[in-house]
């Protein structure tokens, strides 16, 4: 018998959250620009905004595109990071558990209109054109989605700390006239709003993830000290550090510069320091820290392995990396690092330096601040 009214009290607990989900509303979004850095940027924004209007967001799957696929691939979101904890912070349900469970009846076919600031290039005029290109048709495609309108919510913004705008957007569309808000792009700004940066410490690593990484490193690393670093030396990147000099607010260097750039300027070598830069300031960093035995290596492409593992053969000290590569649980092992040299300009690095920030671990970035060489400087 009690057990029975356990049951039946979870199910209406249950049953009570769902309802309340339905009043306040939902926001959905396709995480559409980049790849997991610049997802993960957008997602603390759009979490953020989720709760400033009182939404419950949907976890949307990540978009990862695969080499040899010409369509992008959708990951669940649960299959990196834990749904649980996020709840701590704001109300959220899986896409899939929304489709299948809410989307028939809160979000009937013939209802559903796609969200974005002003038209989009695409087949139709006047249009989102929500489904138009790589990854935006794969993604909503992945839940059988078609739009039969369109929305255009310009000029409000995202800015989940501006009541003024907060106001607006509750206004103009509220969740009994308007139960989803289904944006083409996520409802955030990139890089993530300072303001946001502290939302991290919400998203913590599946147990698939935390699982590999510990076994890796016990396996690999004798489940001991090491520094862990991210090399960021890619063509793309090459290209894209060309452009130091007239954008110095570059992709992620506001977590170096500052949003206002009142942290100094920002440099070609913060975006693609030379290898002997990186050896000097590996050798610094393990000057600094005790009974460290391994460099972990996380690149786009050159690991530079044998140059690291001939600078410190004499410390002792060996570099390696994962194999076969994964970017994710690169990220769960630099998270797990004792000390950690990340990029300034990276997405990717900046969730590692969010992540460790989080848990109070020590991090720097590679050539900042600027350093003034020693005469004595050891080469």
């Amino acid at each position: 018998m009690f057990t029975n009214f356990i049951f039946m009290l979870l199910y209406l607990l249950n049953l009570e959250s769902v309802c309340s989900d339905e009043q306040t509303g939902f926001i959905l979004y396709c995480p559409c620009m980049g790849r997991f850095g610049n997802q993960a940027d957008h997602f603390l924004g759009a979490l953020a905004f989720s709760k400033a209007v009182n939404r419950t967001l949907v976890l949307p799957p990540w978009v990862e595109y695969r080499f040899g696929e010409p369509r992008s691939v959708q990951v669940p979101f649960d299959t990196y990071f834990k749904v649980a904890n996020l709840e701590e912070y704001h109300n959220v349900m899986t896409m899939e558990n929304f489709m299948k469970d809410l989307a028939p009846t809160i979000w009937p076919k013939s209802e559903r209109i796609s969200f974005c600031y002003t038209q989009r290039m695409g087949e139709l005029e006047n249009s989102c054109n929500a489904k138009s290109g790589n990854p935006f048709g794969p993604f909503w495609d992945n839940f059988g989605i078609e739009f039969m309108d369109s929305e255009f919510y310009g000029p409000l913004n995202y800015d989940a700390h501006n009541k003024i705008m907060i106001d607006k957007w509750k206004n103009k569309y509220p969740s009994t006239t308007w139960p989803v808000l289904a944006f083409t792009g996520a409802p955030a700004s990139f890089p993530v709003q300072k303001e946001n940066v502290h939302l991290q410490k919400y998203l913590t690593w599946s147990d698939d993830i935390a699982n590999k990484a510990k076994l890796f490193i016990k396996k690999n690393m004798s489940g001991g000290a090491f520094l862990g670093i991210h090399l960021r030396n890619g063509q793309d990147w090459v290209k894209a550090c060309q452009h130091v000099q007239d954008s110095t607010m570059l992709f992620a260097a506001p977590q170096c510069v500052g949003y206002r750039n009142e942290r100094g300027p920002l440099t070609l070598s913060m975006c693609l320091p030379q290898p002997s830069e990186i050896i000097k300031q590996v050798k610094r960093a393990l000057k600094k820290l005790d009974n460290v035995k391994y460099i972990f290596v996380a690149s786009d492409s050159n690991h530079m392995i044998n140059d690291l593992n001939k600078a410190v053969h004499h410390s002792e000290v060996k570099a390696i990396k994962l194999q076969p590569s994964n970017p994710h649980l690169d990220l769960a092992i630099l998270g797990q690092a004792n000390y950690f040299i990340g990029n300034c300009v990276s997405s990717f690095s900046a969730f590692v330096k969010r992540e460790r920030d989080a848990r109070g671990l020590p991090s720097e970035f590679w050539a900042f601040p600027h350093r003034k060489k020693s005469k004595h400087e050891e080469l």
